[in-house]
């Protein structure tokens, strides 16, 4: 199957990174290559550096990108690790980053990844990066039913995640759940008839949860945010596009925190604490997909977009 996904926010994302000819950008999240490929249609001098853990978007991405010849730079790796990637290719600060940690379209239909709770028959994987060791069925088939409902419930925002992750492991004594379609019977089974057809597919939350649990998802955004910042040249953007409520605020809080780090009680007539702002936050509001892309493209509805810029 060809890896097919089609970009969300482009034009806005390209917008925002306020692109100079002979600047240096960075892809976190290359996928497709569908941004990049954009980006680099600006670049004269400048270079694109792309990072991906999928070996499938790497091919993909490579193939895209390839009429492009040595501005743009391929790297398998996760976006965490950017500052180690960036220092192997003898580059220091940047002028824009940016990240659509959005699951690609690709992943989404094809099966053998995993990620779909329409198919059956698929297998309980979910993994990024395939070189890890760790599905999704290992962590169905061997957390406690305490996490398992801390991660329903924090991840999936799964108001049945007590009675999933019960039934889960009543299940799991049976037999080792292997595919989606085992998991989604016992899902079905643990929420009322009539909410089912509440917020789409009655799976899609606990899915979620186990993708973001599994890939640390949430995590890796938390801690990469600082140190993406920090790699900006002044006048630097970073720009990030999220799908849920959980990703968004990450972004939003960190972005907040690095505009305003001081920590000084606020009857404090000076700041004390040493803490000094890194720039500022562009985007008050997030930019969300205009009508035309929705009609276009479904899969855009929940995306957000927000933008940080490196102070001077």
């Amino acid at each position: 199957m060809m890896f097919e996904h089609k970009s969300v926010l482009l034009r806005e994302t390209i917008e925002s990174l306020k692109i100079r000819q002979d600047g240096i950008y960075v892809d976190g999240t290359l996928g497709g290559g569908g941004h990049a490929a954009e980006v680099l249609k600006y670049l004269r001098e400048g270079r694109l550096v792309g990072i991906d853990q999928d070996e499938d978007a790497i091919k993909a991405a490579t193939k895209r990108l390839e009429a492009f010849g040595d501005k743009a730079s391929i790297v398998r790796s996760n976006y965490e690790n950017m500052n180690t990637v960036l220092d192997s290719l003898n580059i220091g600060k940047v002028d824009g980053i940016y990240l659509d940690l959005g699951v690609s379209s690709y992943q989404l239909d094809t099966p053998d990844r995993g990620f779909t709770y329409r198919e059956k028959d698929a297998p309980l994987d979910m993994r990024m990066d395939q070189r890890a060791s760790r599905t999704a069925a290992d962590l169905l088939n061997t957390y406690e039913e305490d996490e398992l409902c801390r991660i329903l419930r924090d991840y999936g925002e799964e108001r049945f995640a007590r009675r999933i992750a019960k039934n889960i492991v009543q299940e799991r004594e049976k037999k080792p759940f292997e595919t989606a379609g085992e998991l989604v019977e016992v899902i079905r089974k643990s929420i009322p008839m009539k909410l089912q057809a509440e917020g789409g597919h009655p799976a899609k939350r606990t899915f979620q949860a186990l993708r973001i649990e599994l890939n640390q998802e949430l995590a890796v955004l938390e801690h990469s945010i600082d140190a993406m910042i920090t790699r900006l040249k002044p006048g630097g953007r970073l720009s990030i596009i999220t799908f849920h409520s959980l990703e968004d605020r990450i972004v939003k809080n960190r972005f907040r925190e690095n505009e305003r780090p001081c920590i000084c009680p606020p009857e404090f007539p000076v700041c004390v604490c040493g803490r000094v702002s890194k720039g500022r936050v562009v985007t008050r509001k997030p930019v969300v997909p205009s009508g035309e892309e929705l009609e276009e493209n479904t899969r855009a509805k929940s995306a957000k977009l927000r933008v940080f810029e490196r102070a001077g």
